[in-house]
């Protein structure tokens, strides 16, 4: 067994792809490549996007002088599969053929299996794809409604949250699979998680409208308004949805989505700023107290990641909501590209197993169990 892997990571994100090289443990080279409207506009479909995205990757590695060549495996990030298990999966035809696809969900993560896949058929090396956004770990209260026909969906920031579960266990000497933790991803989108020994067993649905209210997500709605919205004949379908998922939240109040230019805002004196984001903080805490029931208030630690975990005010007015509950760790940031290298390379060391894809949902319905 090898002692030493060259890993290439690949996260394709809506107008950016980015790309990370790892010998081993260590990253050697980073990028975002960003694409322009311009460049992406003449694509009908997501999907027709594989070939552009795989030669601007092809050609950043050459610039940068690095031969896809001595890559021992590639790493994509994942999307648009059936719910499954969380791990590190050996990209097999089915993943390939789902994300290929999009049959699911369109999204551009998808892009990372194919892209990874190809890649590694090209130059006969193995293809991974690392805790996709379809991990599903629910417990099954979890996913109960006042609705028989409609079940809560796992759709959350899964990457990252094991990563940084993972990173936080090793930090204090501990395995993930021992501890109960609250991860709260805090960027365009918001996922609060209950991480109960190594299983994400309840979290909001960042995709179908769930928890907070985000940069630019409505979060949870009441459901009577909502409707009457549906059927008041001024929206469409697609202007309704992309309220849920595009442009509503702090967007659809204060219309930016950059939270620098709100908290500017806040210290200039906007009253109205301040009382939207305020409002963004508390449904952040209450989502977290719901998960401190969710592991029956049994909590080692609640860590705070993503890109708006590095805004002073959201950390001090978010922790006097929550500091009583347990312990507050700051991790902000995200690590996606280091997880997808750190799932493939644990496998290659052979201090993980991994996962096979069916191509089946892990929940199928109550009448199943």
């Amino acid at each position: 067994m090898k002692s030493n892997y060259r890993i290439l990571a690949i996260n394709p994100g809506s107008t950016s792809t980015k790309i990370g090289v790892f010998d081993n443990e260590e990253c050697i080279f980073k990028t975002n490549i960003e694409h322009s409207n311009e460049e992406l506009s003449v694509f009908k479909e997501i999907s027709d996007q594989k070939e552009f995205r795989l030669n601007t990757v092809l050609h950043t590695l050459k610039e940068n002088k690095i031969d896809i060549k001595s890559i021992d495996a590639f790493s994509g990030r994942g999307g648009s599969l059936e719910c499954c298990e969380g791990g590190t999966y050996e990209i097999n035809e089915l993943m390939y053929e789902d994300a290929k696809s999009m049959r699911i969900v369109k999204h551009p993560s998808a892009l990372g299996i194919v892209l990874s896949k190809e890649l590694g058929d090209l130059f006969h090396k193995p293809s991974f794809c690392v805790n996709p956004p379809d991990v599903d770990e629910f417990k099954i209260e979890a996913r109960i409604t006042g609705i028989p026909t409609i079940y809560r969906e796992s759709r959350i920031h899964a990457l990252n949250q094991k990563e940084i579960a993972i990173r936080y266990a090793k930090e204090i000497n501990c395995h993930y699979e021992d501890l109960n933790l609250i991860i709260c991803h805090i960027g365009g989108g918001i996922s609060v998680a209950a991480h109960n020994h190594g299983k994400m067993i309840d979290c909001n649905d960042i995709v179908n409208g769930d928890g907070p209210m985000t940069p630019n997500r409505s979060g949870f709605i009441p459901a009577k308004p909502l409707i009457n919205m549906c059927f008041s004949g001024k929206y469409t379908e697609k202007e309704i949805k992309e309220f849920i998922n595009k442009n509503g939240g702090i967007m659809a109040w204060l219309g930016t989505t950059d939270m620098k230019e709100v908290t500017s805002r806040i210290e200039k004196g906007d009253k109205k700023a301040k009382i939207v984001y305020d409002a963004m903080i508390y449904q952040i805490a209450k989502q977290v107290g719901a998960m401190y029931t969710a592991l029956k208030c049994n909590c080692s630690a609640i860590i705070l990641t993503g890109g708006i975990a590095n805004d002073p005010y959201l950390v001090k007015n978010l922790k006097k909501y929550i500091a009583k509950l347990s312990k507050i760790v700051l991790m902000p940031g995200e690590f996606e590209l280091e997880a997808l290298s750190a799932g493939a390379l644990r496998v290659l060391m052979k201090k993980e197993k991994t996962k096979t894809y069916i191509g089946k949902p892990v929940f199928r319905g109550i009448e199943e169990k």
